[in-house]
């Protein structure tokens, strides 16, 4: 007996939807695969196409790409409509996750980065048959034509080299054939249109395995643990701090008889409606250790200054203190909102029997609101986690530790930590291992939150 795929029908239920979700990310992923070789071989023959001719032959790809996806399961046509959420998912999650994984394998950084090398930018000539360019002479530090090009072998055979015309702004990218003195010579001719002026090589990228793991790992001591372990004191201490003061905020401003109340809930608030690209730069003004404000109020009470940004211990103080005038609102806005929800009754039926207050929190307040503060504790974890933000706008100069890499310092957080090496000049731009050590932030953020949730029983519930 056979079945035919035409006159097929998905599975009822979660099966249909599992299944037409697959077909439809083979689709797209089909599509894209089918783009990107036609891309390719676009732009070797036209190197001057936009970078957005890639999207217009994605979408070439996927319509008829639908239309025989269509022909083959007719009962697809059904669920097209989740084709724009996948679209969407893969190309600003799916794809940059394999992008950064890509990366992570690879030596790309600042000079490694597959574009042409200025610096060795020199004078050519070429051949009348426009298929050889001459040299003018070989920089002092290489030394020859092979090693400037960076050949493996010494013919140098399909090695890219850049060549300029008289305006100098957009090189054209051509393929070595051989090599022979100064004279390179092409695997295709340059266009008549073309006038060759200058040369140089091109700072190509390449596959080096778990090398970038295996530097992170070999000097774990210097970098990963340090601040491992700081990022999770970090996201730890300012849920557990944070949540104390809302809780406590917010039980007091939940007093109906409180005069003024509803002023003072504005008031508290206004910390967490202030952007933070405004707020912490302030915050690191009023915590200079000379001319700041809080240092100043100290002085005046016989205290000494307080190296609030450039100590290793203090700046990791500023910090939580800084992220506490951030989140203690939230908490606190959490907290009104949750003990909403608590009927009167319960706490007019435990007045008569006669319990206390602090009683009545700990037995009536603090269960109930249990429920509602496990996601926030944990989502609220899992964002300081990866808490890029304040660190980075806190401290752009953070001091550094003995013993450490230079862009491990003392306040660094790992997402903080990745940044500088891919971003900042003593890192020397080294996207490869920068794309490693996201990668391990992703794992390790993925193992935490999966800790948290068996931990708060998240699971369990979600099965019942």
């Amino acid at each position: 007996m056979t079945i035919s795929l035409r006159s097929a029908k998905p599975p009822q239920g979660g099966g249909g939807f599992a299944l037409a979700v697959l077909v439809l990310l083979v689709l797209v992923g089909l599509s894209g695969l089918v783009a990107w070789g036609i891309s390719s071989v676009l732009t070797a023959q036209f190197p001057q196409l936009p970078a957005w001719t890639l999207l217009l032959l994605i979408v070439l790809a996927l319509v008829p790409g639908m239309v025989l996806v269509a022909r083959a399961f007719p009962w697809i046509t059904n669920w097209y409509y989740l084709l724009p959420a996948i679209v969407v998912l893969a190309a600003f999650t799916v794809f940059p996750i394999v992008y950064t994984v890509n990366f992570a394998f690879t030596n790309y950084s600042g000079v490694n980065s597959g574009f042409p090398d200025t610096s060795y930018k020199t004078t050519v000539a070429l051949s009348p048959d426009r298929r050889t360019v001459t040299f003018s002479e070989v920089p002092a530090d290489i030394g020859s034509i092979e090693r400037l090009l960076g050949c493996e072998n010494r013919r140098c055979a399909g090695r890219p080299i850049a060549l300029y015309d008289e305006q100098g702004i957009n090189p054209v990218t051509y393929t070595v054939q051989s090599v022979a003195g100064r004279a390179v010579t092409l695997a295709a001719a340059v266009p008549a249109a073309f006038v060759v002026t200058d040369a140089t090589r091109i700072n190509s990228y390449g596959y080096v395995q778990l090398e970038q793991f295996q530097r992170i790992f070999a000097r774990a001591s210097a970098a990963l643990w340090p601040v491992f372990l700081w990022t999770v004191i970090f996201a730890a201490s300012t849920i557990f701090i944070n949540a104390i003061a809302g809780l406590v905020l917010g039980l007091l401003l939940n007093n109906k008889r409180l005069k003024f109340r509803n002023f003072y809930r504005t008031l508290l608030f206004l910390p967490w409606a202030i952007p933070t690209v405004i707020s912490i730069p302030m915050w690191g003004a009023l915590l200079n250790q000379q001319f700041g404000i809080v240092n100043k109020t100290l002085g005046l009470l016989g205290a000494t200054p307080i190296p609030w940004l450039n100590d290793a211990l203090w700046i990791k103080m500023a910090i939580l203190l800084v992220n506490l005038w951030l989140g203690f609102p939230y908490m606190m806005t959490a907290t009104i909102a949750a003990l909403s929800t608590i009927p009167d009754e319960l706490y007019e039926a435990a007045d008569i029997d006669g319990a206390s207050r602090l009683q009545q929190i700990r037995h009536i307040t603090l269960p109930l609101l249990r429920g509602a503060f496990t996601p926030i504790l944990l989502s609220g974890f899992a964002f300081n986690f990866n808490n890029f933000g304040i660190v980075y706008l806190l401290t752009p100069t953070p001091p550094t530790i003995e013993g450490r890499e230079s862009t491990a310092s003392a306040a660094d957080i790992l997402l903080s930590w990745g940044y500088r090496v891919a971003f900042s000049a003593n890192g020397g731009q080294d996207f490869g291992l920068a794309s490693a050590i996201a990668v391990i932030i992703g794992i390790l953020t993925i193992g935490i939150s999966i800790i948290n949730f068996r931990a708060a029983g998240v699971f369990q519930e979600a099965r019942r």
